[in-house]
């Protein structure tokens, strides 16, 4: 894939073609806006020092999505006001993401010790709808929320490029695991996204850009929410405990290391995923054990 350039729009592809904990990054030249700082620690370095980065724009708050901001700890920060919270303190990062317990102590060393976690205020804040001028091109500011609730994509006029963010249209499927994510509101954000015309799409992980229409890619991106539901449907034929759900390894697949990372990422996505099937009627609770109707 490699570094690529539309006009102003500069693609900084990340490392490990972008995969978590990295993300691909997008700089736009002139104007020296830098979106989501964490695909290439020594790209972004260098880009800081031969081209000039007047602001950081976050597509949301993120830890593979703002790896590098201290990199730019002299330069502003814009970002929804939904994120400034979790950007502001690590506590409240923690606290966003549902993490307690064995899993924040885990966490926590993560987001200090390879993260470079530095706490951050915003310096504007950027909200739906609203235009930034960037000289030779507009970016379109998208609310998307579901991924998180200030996740934000953006539309840059030329050329008529989408960078979805976190809706990364990868065959894993999104991801809603936060305490204030949504299945619904993800759902929406992926069908609004998907009717916005344009000539080129940024994806913040793995593809990178894709030059067609992407139809196919949405809908299996769509599909992996239902087939996760299924799944977990199928699974509680016999009733188990939200362990024995973790540990049917429905996310993921296969058992995975370290578990305390990979269970509570399975954990919290499918506790969103019960509280959607038992308002449906389709799941019962006994207890602390689940079971389908």
């Amino acid at each position: 894939m490699g570094e690529q350039h539309f006009g102003p729009v500069w693609f900084i592809e990340g490392l490990n073609k972008g995969r978590y904990p990295y993300c691909h990054s997008v700089y736009i030249e002139g104007a020296g806006i830098l979106i989501d700082p964490a695909s290439d620690r020594k790209r972004l370095l260098a880009l800081k020092q031969n081209h000039g980065v007047k602001a950081v724009l976050l597509s949301h708050a993120h830890e593979d999505h703002f790896r590098d901001i201290d990199l730019f700890d002299d330069v502003p920060v814009w970002l929804s006001p939904a994120e400034a919270g979790p950007l502001s303190s690590i506590e409240k990062l923690l606290d966003s993401y549902g993490a307690f317990g064995e899993m924040r102590d885990y966490f926590r060393k993560i987001l200090e010790d390879q993260f470079h976690f530095t706490p951050r205020e915003p310096d504007r804040f950027v909200r739906d709808g609203e235009i930034i001028d960037a000289g030779d091109v507009t970016i379109e500011v998208i609310h998307t929320p579901g991924h998180t609730p200030g996740h934000l994509s953006f539309l840059f006029s030329e050329p008529r490029t989408l960078f979805l963010g976190d809706y990364d249209l990868t065959p894993f499927g999104p991801w809603y695991g936060d305490a204030q994510s949504s299945i619904e509101n993800t759902i929406d954000s992926i069908l609004h996204l998907k009717s916005i015309p344009a000539e080129k799409w940024i994806s913040g992980h793995e593809f990178g850009v894709i030059e067609q229409a992407p139809d196919t890619l949405w809908q299996n991106y769509l599909d992996t929410i239902r087939i996760r539901e299924e799944k977990l449907l199928d699974a509680l034929k016999e009733p188990l405990t939200m362990e024995g759900i973790a540990r049917s390894w429905i996310l993921y697949k296969k058992p995975m290391k370290p578990e305390v990372f990979y269970l509570f990422n399975e954990r919290v996505l499918m506790e969103k995923h019960l509280v959607r099937l038992i308002q449906k009627g389709w799941v019962g609770q006994d207890q602390d054990h689940f079971v389908r109707l």
